[in-house]
């Protein structure tokens, strides 16, 4: 996985890459639909992080790729 962030820091642009592996994928769950998170963690050599999405954000991900999983070669479909 390769991450890229480009954030403002004192009115200048700063662009940081750094890439890793995923390392666990945490469900958080709510009682309240609205507080539920998905959090996908990842370790690299020199970097580690957590990105979390909230579940209507990852539903519009895949959305957006789900007809388009057929370009990409070995990939493995594991949800219906």
């Amino acid at each position: 996985m390769i991450t890229k962030i480009k954030k403002i820091k004192s009115n200048k642009p700063l662009r940081v890459e750094s890439q890793g592996d995923v390392k666990e994928v945490i469900i958080k769950e709510g009682m309240d639909p609205t507080e539920e998170r998905i959090l996908i963690c990842f370790r690299g050599a020199e970097s580690s992080g957590i990105i979390e999405f909230k579940t209507d954000e990852l539903e519009d991900i895949f959305k957006n790729i789900q007809n388009r999983l057929h370009v990409i070669k070995g990939f493995k479909k594991i949800i219906n």
